[in-house]
């Protein structure tokens, strides 16, 4: 799988993905409440998952899609997180990345919230995960690349969106300060702010103000 390839989600629930993910490793027996199954699910693959200092290759786009498919912005952590020690930040972005650009606006949604996760710092003593003996090679987290990609996304997101909660989606992680745009996005960061001034919702004004150096 390339950084480019699609991370293999298909429309689904959440309690589908969390169901995936526990099949893969083995962790199924588990008494399951009325109620809130697939965050029970999560619940019961979180140690594992950190445990492992290796993950197999085919639970990659289960856990990306779990990643997205949990509607909690801070528990979608469980699955991001392990996916950032095993396959490394640049791989697990990079899906990010591939999400935002081809998903659907409620798989935008949650690769907004899963990017902020992606950004975990690491720790040798957190996963055996992280590298023999505790050294890591620095390839699996390079990401500014990535990064930069993420940017050009949400710009194009913003462009086409036809909603005003999914521009305030990709907004949450669009930098207003140009500086923060490598050279070859300022011409798609202009169309953009170009856009946000004459948006009748004042948010998205008051991000193209600040990114223009205006006040209030």
């Amino acid at each position: 799988m390339t950084e480019d390839e699609q991370s293999g989600m298909e429309p689904r629930s959440f309690l589908t993905c969390a169901t995936e993910v526990a099949r893969l490793l083995g962790v199924e027996d588990v008494a399951m409440p009325p109620n809130n199954q697939a965050r029970h699910l999560a619940h019961a693959v979180r140690k594992p998952l950190l445990e492992r200092a290796h993950l197999p290759d085919e639970l990659f786009a289960p856990l990306m899609a779990a990643s997205v498919y949990d509607p909690d912005p801070s528990f979608c952590r469980w699955y991001v997180e392990p996916a950032v020690y095993a396959f490394g930040r640049r791989r697990v972005m990079a899906a990010l990345v591939d999400c935002l650009r081809t998903g659907t606006d409620a798989e935008r949604a949650g690769a907004v919230r899963a990017w902020y996760s992606a950004h975990v710092p690491l720790r040798a003593d957190r996963s055996p995960a992280y590298g023999p003996g505790g050294v890591r090679d620095p390839a699996l987290d390079e990401s500014q690349d990535i990064e930069a990609a993420w940017l050009e996304a949400s710009l194009q997101v913003f462009a086409e969106a036809t909603t005003v909660q999914m521009r305030h989606r990709v907004l949450l992680y669009l930098p207003p300060s140009r500086t923060a745009y490598p050279p070859s996005l300022h011409n798609l960061l202009d169309s953009t702010l170009a856009s946000a001034r004459a948006q009748p919702d004042p948010h998205i004004r008051r991000w193209a103000a600040e990114a223009d150096g205006e006040t209030d």
